[in-house]
């Protein structure tokens, strides 16, 4: 099994370039996979590691399943020079970006998606996912994204949900035009809206938008969506986080749709 002994190893540095630097995973087409439950669902979708490092102290016998790749072993030192998240369980892999994209997004016969715009906080867009996840939605649209869906943070947040969710980074008009295509409509998640999301039908094809965390939906969504929605807010402040929003307004489709006869 091959062995990594030194800090100043190039492998080393290529994989902290990675984890810091998105023009350098974009470049490569490559990301971090860090924990083993995280490479389990990586694996699951499809996906195969182009290098795998294990450093067996951190470990502590908790396997990556479904390996066919030789793992690089390395020392504690070296792997939480690599490592991106606290407590790290000593599994990290270099995988392929995923290839996804509209025109490819499979949707069932009452699609339901989630569509985000310009988040920029890589926390809340795994948390989205992790939410997307649970839910059972169709497909999350990543519109102007501040932060790479594949970010290292993100996938960490996401609890590696990023590769069970069929999402796609895309531009807000090109997302526009397909869900019009597709007839999907799309409710707009914004405290300035009139109607409350549980006044509202939510059992057709739909697609939840929110937006970013400081500004919310620009002025493309709120003008072009089909309705404006808003959360009831009984104290000081008029906004929820943006996942949490994501959570309560998703959580009421499918409540709707789960007591649709």
């Amino acid at each position: 099994m091959p062995e990594l002994t030194s800090l100043q190893n190039p492998r080393v540095k290529y994989i902290v370039k990675l984890r810091n630097d998105r023009r350098q995973r974009q470049r490569d087409g490559v990301t971090l996979v860090e924990g083993a439950y995280e490479l389990e669902l990586a694996l699951a979708s499809g996906l195969r590691p182009r290098e795998v490092f294990h450093c067996a102290e951190l470990s502590a016998g908790k396997t990556a399943p479904g390996l066919d790749l030789a793992p690089v072993t390395v020392s504690r030192a070296i792997f939480e020079k690599m490592s991106h998240r606290e407590g790290p369980d000593g599994w990290l892999a270099v995988f392929p970006l995923p290839h996804r994209s509209l025109d490819r997004l499979p949707l069932s016969a009452v699609p339901l998606l989630v569509l985000t715009e310009a988040v920029e906080k890589p926390g809340n867009l795994g948390a989205i996912l992790r939410t997307a996840d649970a839910a059972g939605v169709d497909g999350l649209l990543v519109c102007d994204p501040r932060v790479d869906l594949y970010n290292p943070n993100v996938i960490r947040a996401s609890r590696g949900t990023v590769f069970t969710v069929a999402a796609v980074e895309t531009a807000s008009a090109e997302a526009l035009a397909w869900l019009r295509a597709n007839g999907i409509r799309v409710l707009a998640a914004t405290p300035q809206a009139d109607v409350l999301h549980f006044d509202t039908d939510l059992r057709g094809p739909l697609c939840i938008a929110v937006g970013a965390e400081d500004e919310g939906l620009t002025d493309f969504w709120l003008q072009n969506a089909d309705l404006q929605i808003k959360i009831p807010m009984a104290g000081k402040v008029n906004s929820l986080n943006v996942s949490a929003s994501t959570a309560i307004i998703l959580y009421e489709a499918v409540r709707q749709r789960q007591m649709a006869p």
